[in-house]
């Protein structure tokens, strides 16, 4: 049976009935329908940012402990429904089951940190100059939170955001991508069994040409949005118009240096899971591999057979390790980027087509995929991907290296695989990225730490995750208050 997705308004389900029609399709078979959904009018969208409005002054006056309490009883319900909610992520986005598995669990975890920091939430007092005078800061609420999500990280995106924004007194408003609102719909299915307060997380079915009207409400006092540099381009924009507080993370064209004395295994390791875990499809995968002309042989060997190793398939189908790309059209851009390569010069190792053989023909599939002999002038060198395509660099020392990782528009994450102190720390502190790892993959974070891009990755103001994102979605008041008594 086919499974019609609603919007989530005010503690209620809402199927709309004057938008566009649409119908999701498995990525891995497109023979299967997964839902169908109804999109809102332009009319309906706005009235959810009233109706959040309204229950605004009631949430902000909850104590914080008590949001807490809201928001450990929905990190419980997640992790009790975390194999229905990983298979409707498979269904709907093509990810590995373990992958979406573990997205399920790294979503509660967020969940369960800011739930504690509820708790933690403080001013300051402060002397005055003159006597009978107590100065105080206070963080307080901003009011309604839109909040805009990809499709790649369909659960733990839309976790990170809201968890803050309603830990701090806000409520939200949740625009999620066209591609995955069905696995949000599940989130507002625990966050109903949690019994949240109508109103103070609301999720609408609505397309994107609507956001700059959501962006323009006069209850909305911050955007949030993870997405594209287009896109976030646009919203940037429309914030601005009203000086509207805004935090956009957008794309990477993130670097992993190997340099001559790593270990090649691990380096080889790290190097796949980043370029091919969730299909390429990620901010933070490893866009790049700059690896020192020393090893360049061995290691991109290596690579490639381990690369030739990896079982593409359904995600449901317990040995796949790399599953589809989301949707035809983001398959074709991979595609496309590919043929760009070859026509730029650069040495296709292995991949690079779309896989043969009946389980193949009705998914948005492709083989993960090595080049050689790239250079840092090339298009795949310089533009994100967005899907499992490794290409190598080589390079002659460490100065190169961190002159080639520098090199491009983007600075989100980063890696360089190496026991050399000295090649650690100028990579820690030359390296232009928000985020630096050794000996890691430039993908995943720990949500505790806070995550954040440089350059045309990010606004370069506030941050995400960690105690650290509190701060967009609060004020400081500074309070003086005089009295004899004091």
């Amino acid at each position: 049976m086919t499974i019609t997705v609603k919007s989530y308004i005010n503690g209620q389900w809402k199927e709309h009935v004057e938008g566009k029609v649409k119908t999701r399709y498995n990525p891995a078979d497109t023979r299967e329908v997964v839902y169908t959904y109804q999109e809102a009018t332009d009319a309906e969208a706005l009235e959810v940012i009233d109706i959040a409005q309204a229950a605004y002054p009631s949430w902000k006056k909850t104590p914080a402990s008590k949001r807490g309490e809201y928001l450990f009883e929905i990190a419980r319900l997640l992790r009790q429904e975390k194999e229905e909610l990983a298979t409707v992520i498979v269904r709907e986005e093509g990810k590995t089951y373990n992958d979406a598995v573990n997205e399920v669990g790294y979503a509660a975890g967020i969940i369960e940190f800011y739930a504690g920091a509820c708790r933690r939430l403080k001013g300051t007092i402060q002397d005055a100059d003159i006597p009978n005078v107590q100065i105080e800061t206070k963080s307080e609420a901003l009011g309604v939170v839109l909040i805009i999500t990809p499709w790649n990280f369909p659960l733990s995106i839309p976790a990170w955001k809201i968890a803050p924004a309603i830990a701090s007194g806000n409520t939200a408003v949740l625009k999620t991508s066209s591609e995955t609102p069905y696995t949000a719909m599940k989130l507002m299915e625990i966050i109903e069994k949690a019994d949240l307060p109508e109103g103070v997380v609301n999720h609408v079915l609505v397309p994107g040409k609507t956001v700059p009207k959501m962006i323009q409400h006069k209850a909305v006092k911050a955007v949030t949005f993870t997405g594209s540099n287009s896109v976030g381009n646009r919203v940037y924009q429309e914030a601005a118009k009203e000086m509207k507080r805004c935090l956009l993370e957008m794309g990477g064209k993130n670097p992993l240096i190997v340099m001559e004395d790593a270990d090649l295994d691990e380096a080889v390791q790290i190097a796949a899971a980043g370029a091919y875990g969730q299909t390429g499809q990620a901010c933070t995968a490893t866009g790049r591999i700059i690896v020192h002309e020393d090893i360049a042989e061995s290691f991109t060997n290596k690579l490639v057979e381990h690369t030739k190793q990896i079982k593409v398939g359904n995600g449901l189908e317990e040995s796949v390790a790399m599953g589809p790309h989301v949707s035809e059209s983001e398959l074709q851009s991979t595609l496309d980027f590919i043929e760009s390569a070859k026509e730029e010069g650069a040495t296709l190792l292995t991949g690079g087509s779309v896989p043969s053989g009946e389980a193949f023909e009705n998914g948005h599939f492709i083989e993960p995929t090595v080049f050689t002999n790239v250079s840092p002038t090339m298009r795949i060198a310089r533009e994100e991907v967005f899907g499992p395509v490794s290409n190598i660099i080589k390079i002659k020392n460490i100065e190169e290296a961190i002159s080639v990782a520098n090199d491009v528009d983007y600075g989100l994450s980063s890696a360089i695989c190496t026991n050399h102190l000295p090649y650690i720390n100028k990579a820690l502190a030359e390296i232009e990225a928000g985020i630096i790892k050794v000996n890691m993959t430039t993908t995943g974070t720990f949500f505790q730490a806070p995550f954040g891009g440089r350059k045309s990755s990010s606004t370069n103001t506030y941050k995400e995750l960690g105690e650290e994102s509190l701060d967009f979605y609060l004020q400081s008041k500074t309070r003086y208050i005089k009295s004899k008594e004091l």
